[in-house]
């Protein structure tokens, strides 16, 4: 029962911050243009970068406080963990503004190709945004921590408000006090250190109190050192497999050619979060499974997780895959921007579909605290990956980095899966194949397939486009939904009960 609440809360809470940050773009580009958009993108860039000065530490603490509501910490030993990473992620964060703000001048001056916007905002721009990514990282270990103890019906009922306020907000202020990008990221950190506070006050409450005060504890840190060395080394492979190409393309796209870059990756990112929900909300519970050693329940916790992506993410990845240029002109009513973001988003958006179907895999490992192999196959992949980003962006630009994005999300789905279930879930691979990921996607896409036949024509309206979008990903979700055993099984089950 706590699983479905936590998966249900986790859609509410992370599909309503979709809904926000996605709805909104276009405003914003109405209000301070597509270059100034850009530096949005490269905020984006930048905070994923710098959260691997996390150390691993918000996926160790997350791991830790699941494991405590198994009974593997004392309320003392949770809360000098809590104490220790805590002045270590302040101190980063504090370190991170520092450096961010001395070398935004550098970034303004040097890196970036500015077009139309003065070299004076673009480098305001930067020491704000420095700001906002340094509280964000504070804002990242206290999420953690309610996840991990399971609070994450709270946790989607608080995200629901401050991003309504996050983004709602942002709108209001570029409509109502100043349409600049300057004024877009002053609310961001405004909107920051109000989360801080809901999410400290919270935890805080949550915790039971310990016989003594919590204090900084190298044993602590010690104890989780191991799992947090390997998480670090999997996000930073993982941050140069998935972020090289947008690092690249700062430099080699004028700041008006990587916002549109910047757009296509944002609709393609939308899949991570339709599937974050189901990860976030099933990881402590793979985790407590584990800890037990309960064998079948694990198994059944893991297709049920890896049914449930491919049922949300099938149906509007192939919508998107086969309409991209009609979504982005139903979501923004420009033609002009659709035609330049469509190119690009349709590879992105069948390569995030593909990474999206490994994280369950990759989930499993984690709560077994396996780290290993996720290790190794990102750095075997980014040897090869990064010298195939110079070789193919020069000459084709952002789409040659899409296609490649594709390329090594179809290796990761064959070869380290592969490897996994000969240590983990030993005799759940074909039926992961085959039941959890093959079946439903096959329904998926020859129902969008059919469905083209219905396709608007060229110069049709938004409304006629929103209608066949609407067609295409209803009865694709129920064709996905049918042909997901455990899926089919639970909803006829809620239904009929």
């Amino acid at each position: 029962m706590t699983l479905k609440k936590n998966i249900l809360a986790n859609y509410l809470g992370q599909g309503w911050s979709v809904l926000m940050s996605l709805a909104f773009v276009p405003t914003y580009i109405n209000h301070i243009g597509i270059e100034a958009y850009a530096l949005i993108g490269l905020f984006a860039v930048m905070q994923t970068w710098l959260s691997l000065l996390d150390m691993g530490m918000t996926p160790a603490l997350s791991r830790e406080m699941a494991r405590f509501t198994a009974g593997a910490h004392t309320p003392q030993s949770i809360r000098d963990l809590l104490r220790s990473l805590e002045v270590i992620t302040f101190t980063f964060a504090v370190l991170i503004g520092l450096v961010l703000w001395w070398g935004s001048n550098w970034l303004g001056s040097h890196w970036l190709r500015v077009g139309s916007l003065s070299l004076n905002v673009v480098q305001e721009s930067l020491v704000i945004s420095a700001l906002v990514i340094s509280l964000r990282l504070c804002e990242n270990l206290y999420r953690s921590t309610l996840i991990g103890l399971q609070q994450q019906v709270w946790y989607n009922m608080a995200n629901v408000i401050l991003s309504t306020l996050r983004h709602g907000g942002a709108v209001l202020v570029l409509a109502y006090v100043s349409p600049t990008i300057q004024v877009f990221f002053i609310w961001q950190g405004v909107m920051s250190l109000l989360v801080l506070v809901v999410y400290v006050t919270k935890l805080y409450s949550l915790l039971p109190q310990a016989d003594h005060r919590s204090h900084f504890s190298s044993g602590a840190v010690k104890g989780i050192w191991r799992f947090a060395g390997g998480a670090v080394g999997i996000n930073l492979l993982g941050v140069l497999l998935t972020q090289v190409d947008k690092v690249l393309l700062t430099h080699l796209l004028t700041l008006e050619h990587y916002g549109y870059y910047t757009l296509a990756a944002l609709v393609a990112s939308g899949l991570y979060l339709m599937v974050g929900p189901i990860t976030q909300g099933i990881y402590p519970r793979l985790v407590e499974l584990h800890t037990r050693d309960s064998t079948k329940d694990l198994a059944d916790v893991y297709h049920l997780g890896s049914q449930l992506v491919t049922v949300i993410i099938a149906p509007p990845a192939m919508l998107l895959f086969f309409n991209s240029e009609g979504f982005v002109f139903a979501w923004s009513g420009n033609p002009d921007l659709a035609s330049h973001t469509a190119t690009i988003l349709t590879p992105l958006v069948l390569g995030s579909f593909l990474h999206c179907l490994i994280l369950m895999p990759y989930n499993c490992q984690l709560a077994s605290g396996w780290t290993s192999l996720t290790l190794k196959t990102n750095l075997f992949a980014v040897l090869i990956l990064v010298p195939a980003i110079f070789l193919l962006v020069p000459k084709y630009g952002a789409i040659g980095a899409a296609w490649i994005w594709v390329v090594f999300n179809i290796g990761y789905l064959i070869i380290p899966a592969h490897i996994m279930y000969r240590y983990i879930l030993s005799k759940e691979k074909w039926n992961w194949y085959r039941a959890d990921i093959f079946v439903p996607t096959l329904g998926v896409v020859l129902m969008v397939i059919i469905l083209q036949v219905f396709k608007p024509e060229n110069g049709a309206s938004r409304l006629e486009w929103v209608a066949f979008l609407v067609l295409c990903v209803s009865l694709a979700y129920m064709t996905a939904a049918m042909l997901a055993g455990q899926v089919r099984r639970r909803l006829w089950a809620m239904v009929s009960g």
